[in-house]
C-alpha cells in the first residue's frame, strides 16, 4: 500500500481538508520571543518533508551542553506547531529538547493528509529520536496524535512516559478499518501512560474515549478523569488550561 493511500474511504480526504482548514496558515509572529526556538525538518520515507519547531533544552541559567532527554508532542489535527510550542517552554527550562511537527500535508509540511502516512511518519520520528543519545524519552499526544502514537505503538521503542489525551477509541465507526483503532494497540502493560479524558469534551465526549480509557486502566494505566476539562487547547476557561497543563507537566517531569 502506497502511504498516501487513503484507508478509511472517500471520506478521508475531504475530513482532512476541514480539519487542516480549521488549523489555519502557518504564522512566524507566534514564535516572537522564544529564543531557544530551532526550525527543524524531517524527511519521511516517501521523500515528504516535515516541519517543525525545536525548543532547545536550557538550564536556568541559559543553553545546557547536553539535554536530559526529549519530549515530542503530537497535537491534535486542527492545530499546527506554531500555535503551541510556547506553551512546552517549561520542558526545555526543565533540561529538555521539545519537538513539535506539523503533520503531513498541514501547516509547512508537504504531502497529502492521510491517516496511514501519518502513521508512518511519527514511527519514523520516533525512531529518529531514539536512535539519538536521548536517556528520557517523553510523548505527550492530543485527540488526534493520540491516534497517530497508538496506531504505531508496536514500532515506537522504549519510552519512558506517555500521556494520552481526549484520544477517541475507535475510527472504525467512521468507515476506517479495526486495525486503525486506537483501543486495538494498547500493550500489555500500560504502566507508563497517564490517559486524560476530560468530561466537559465537546469534541471527543466521554463516550468516545471510554472504551479506550477503561481499557488502559485495566493494563495499569494511571488515569484522569476531570469534570472541568474540555478538549485540549479549546478551553475558553484560562485558568483550566493552566491546570491541565500542570497535570500534565507533574506527571512527564515528575
Amino acid at each position: 500500500m502506497k502511504l498516501e493511500q487513503s484507508v478509511c474511504g472517500l471520506k478521508e480526504p475531504f475530513m482532512f481538508w476541514l480539519w487542516s482548514g480549521m488549523a489555519g496558515s502557518p504564522n512566524a509572529d507566534r514564535l516572537a520571543g522564544l529564543q531557544n526556538v530551532e526550525d527543524v525538518a524531517f524527511e519521511t520515507k516517501d521523500d515528504r518533508l516535515l516541519r517543525g519547531y525545536k525548543l532547545k533544552a536550557t538550564g536556568r541559567e541559559g543553553p545546557v551542553s547536553a539535554s536530559k532527554g526529549y519530549l515530542l508532542v503530537m497535537q491534535g489535527n486542527a492545530i499546527l506547531a506554531d500555535q503551541i510550542i510556547e506553551a512546552f517552554t517549561p520542558y526545555s527550562s526543565a533540561g529538555f529538547d521539545v519537538y513539535v511537527y506539523d503533520f503531513r500535508g498541514y501547516g509547512r509540511s508537504g504531502g497529502k493528509r492521510r491517516l496511514n502516512a501519518i502513521v508512518s511518519d511519527y514511527v519514523d520520528i520516533l525512531a529518529a529520536l531514539n536512535s539519538s543519545d536521548y536517556e528520557q524519552r517523553l510523548v505527550y499526544a492530543m485527540s488526534f496524535g493520540g491516534v497517530a502514537f497508538l496506531d504505531g505503538f508496536e514500532s515506537h521503542g522504549r519510552l519512558d512516559r506517555i500521556i494520552v489525551d481526549s484520544t477517541p477509541s475507535r475510527l472504525s465507526d467512521y468507515g476506517c478499518p479495526t486495525e486503525y483503532d486506537p483501543v486495538n494497540h494498547l500493550p500489555e502493560d500500560c504502566s507508563q501512560f497517564l490517559f486524560i479524558a476530560g468530561q466537559n469534551d465537546r469534541v471527543v465526549p466521554p463516550s468516545m474515549s471510554r472504551e479506550l480509557v477503561e481499557t488502559a486502566q485495566q493494563c495499569g494505566a494511571q488515569i484522569l478523569r476531570d469534570e472541568a476539562f474540555g478538549h485540549p487547547f479549546m478551553e475558553h476557561d484560562r485558568s483550566v488550561h493552566r491546570r491541565r497543563m500542570q497535570v500534565i507537566k507533574d506527571y512527564l517531569l515528575r
